[in-house]
């Protein structure tokens, strides 16, 4: 009963995480929730708000899952997760059919298990010293970056009209490499992910050192049959000292036992189970300072007070350093992005702002009329915003600025090459236009005078949007391109940082 309860249980869960991914994907946001799992995350809640000092309003529905834990122990992970439920089924295909086998697999491996913990801390750590890095590991972000980037684009790009348009992210084999290659760890070692790196999992094991109902053997019962190891999710040794840290909930060992010597009750005695986390208080402490080390660390890699040209940030994002403590890596802007301009960064951000979005305009710009990516970040890291306080209409002073264009005369058409085009200016979105011309008579090769229009950029005007370097009719690298210069955000990156008004 429990087994089957467990699964329509996992089928529910995945089944709204992959509905809440459809909706993103149609941009029908308005009226779902569609991050409701990473609002009820409680280790980017944790890490975010070490990293910013801050909490998201949003959040707060982690709390809900703590409680969980605490009352119910890792219930979460075995019952909820969508990670957790897509480990399951390949761990499950994967297992051998002879019992023996199933048990050598399921054996606590003490060494390996701890090593989630170091990996939690570690993060938290980082988080100290305001660099979010879970998103890396979380299974939460993981999984809706590995669906959002890569599972649904390539379903799109094959035909499945109701995901979304044709869509391509940048380096995304790599984002492919981790998804996949965590999923075929499970060939190695069933549910290798949650039982050796998640941090999620890890947070929660700590919490459910507290929780009310726990697994336990009754030793008077059992025979030592060993039926409660064969399907064990977590290996969490349910047939010796049960680990509640490690016991996913997953009640295969109650179904299991022959004899009815393993129970789930309200707070056992400690006889059959612990509660210990197998950690001695120095390799905390200098998990912690690992990861207050890494962030000077890959700060120092970085190219400094100098941001790159390319990294042009969506719309509604705060500040680079606030930024950096609140953006997980979730990929859900990039989800809904309409154009698909919004990427995930490679080193655009130095290697602390891996997979952070960035615009690439020659992919796609960002909408005059959308701000979807602004709704749907779970952590705040883009500022929620409307469409007139992004274009500037009253009562907001000033128009949402993602950088600045420039031209590239040795490219642009009517500057190199004596051709005419006036692309860029008629597809330029403010009024009055950041792009205009000034005309010029040109002497052509055969003698004959032509007027030119050639374009300049005015840069109080322009939003740094990238339509015109999307459109640019140069195939390749565009005759004018943006960068991240003049960004609203920021008070140093400017093009003149003294004396004028740019």
């Amino acid at each position: 009963m429990w087994v089957k309860l467990r699964r329509a249980y996992q089928v529910l869960f995945l089944s709204l995480f992959l509905f809440l991914l459809v909706v993103t994907s149609a941009g029908a946001i308005k009226g779902y929730p569609v991050g409701w799992f990473l609002w009820g995350d409680p280790l980017v809640a944790l890490s975010t708000a070490l990293a910013s000092r801050t909490l998201a309003p949003h959040l707060l529905w982690s709390v809900p899952l703590v409680l969980v834990a605490l009352v119910f122990g890792r219930f979460f992970c075995g019952w909820m997760c969508p990670m957790g439920v897509l480990h399951h089924v390949i761990s499950y295909l994967s297992l051998k059919r002879k019992a023996v086998d199933r048990i050598a697999a399921n054996q606590p491996r003490p060494a390996w298990q701890r090593v989630k913990y170091y990996v939690l801390v570690v993060m938290l750590g980082m988080a100290a010293l305001g660099s979010t890095q879970v998103g890396l590991l979380d299974p939460i972000a993981s999984t809706w970056r590995g669906l959002a980037t890569v599972v649904v684009p390539a379903a799109a790009n094959s035909g499945v009209a109701i995901l979304q348009d044709e869509r391509h992210f940048q380096f995304g084999w790599l984002i492919a490499a981790v998804f996949f290659g965590a999923l075929a760890l499970n060939l190695i070692w069933p549910r290798f992910y949650c039982r050796v790196l998640c941090p999620l999992g890890a947070l929660l094991g700590l919490l459910s050192k507290f929780s009310l109902f726990r697994i336990s053997r009754q030793e008077g019962a059992c025979n030592l049959c060993k039926a409660c190891v064969t399907d064990c999710a977590g290996a969490a040794d349910p047939m010796g000292t049960c680990n509640t840290a490690e016991c996913l909930m997953c009640m295969a060992c109650l179904e299991a036992c022959p004899k009815g010597a393993v129970t789930y009750s309200f707070l056992p005695g400690l006889g059959t189970h612990t509660t210990r986390v197998d950690l001695t208080r120095r390799r905390w402490v200098t998990a912690a300072a690992a990861g207050v080390v890494a962030v000077p660390l890959m700060r120092a890699s970085d190219a400094g007070a100098r941001p790159a040209p390319e990294r042009i940030r969506p719309p509604g994002a705060v500040d680079e350093p606030e930024f950096l403590a609140r953006c997980i890596k979730c990929s859900a802007c990039m989800k809904v992005c309409p154009t698909g301009g919004l990427q995930p960064a490679l080193l655009e951000a130095g290697l602390e702002g891996l997979w952070t979005p960035v615009l690439v305009p020659r992919v796609g710009h960002c909408e005059q009329g959308c701000t979807l990516c602004t709704q749907v970040c779970p952590t705040a890291a883009l500022t929620p915003l409307t469409v007139g306080e992004k274009i500037g209409q009253p009562p907001a002073v000033d128009p949402v600025r993602l950088g600045s264009a420039a031209i590239d005369r040795g490219r642009c058409l009517p500057w190199a090459n004596d051709t005419q085009c006036i692309v860029c200016e008629e597809v330029c979105p403010t009024s009055p236009k950041a792009i205009f011309f000034k005309e010029e008579q040109v002497r052509m090769r055969d003698g004959t005078q032509v007027l030119f229009k050639r374009p300049h950029v005015d840069l109080e005007k322009c939003i740094g949007c990238g339509i015109c370097e999307a459109r640019c009719p140069v195939f390749d690298r565009a005759a004018i391109r943006v960068s991240s210069v003049g960004e609203t955000r920021s008070r140093s990156n400017r093009v003149i940082l003294k004396g004028g008004k740019v």
